[in-house]
């Protein structure tokens, strides 16, 4: 069984769309795409238009996103986007 050590919240303004344990997650910063793996660095980074693609117990997910932010820290991901 895979393990899942990220915790991955995705929110919009209105509700909670993704809250799930995640093995890595593949963001489109605003400097360009970057993925998360479990004991990652702490970073703020703001999202431009793309796809946020992840890895749960329920296999790879994607999410269309319009901009947002995206904060990493003590193996949790959490973003704030419009979509």
């Amino acid at each position: 069984m895979p393990d899942y050590p990220i915790r991955l919240e995705i929110i919009t303004p209105e509700e909670t769309i993704v809250s799930t344990d995640v093995s890595k997650v593949f963001l489109p910063g605003t400097l360009g795409p970057f993925e998360v793996l479990r004991d990652h660095a702490p970073i703020i980074s703001s999202l431009e238009a793309g796809t946020i693609t992840y890895e749960s117990a329920d296999g790879e997910n994607s999410l269309a996103i319009r901009s947002g932010f995206a904060e990493v820290r003590n193996n949790k991901v959490e973003v704030c986007a419009e979509i």
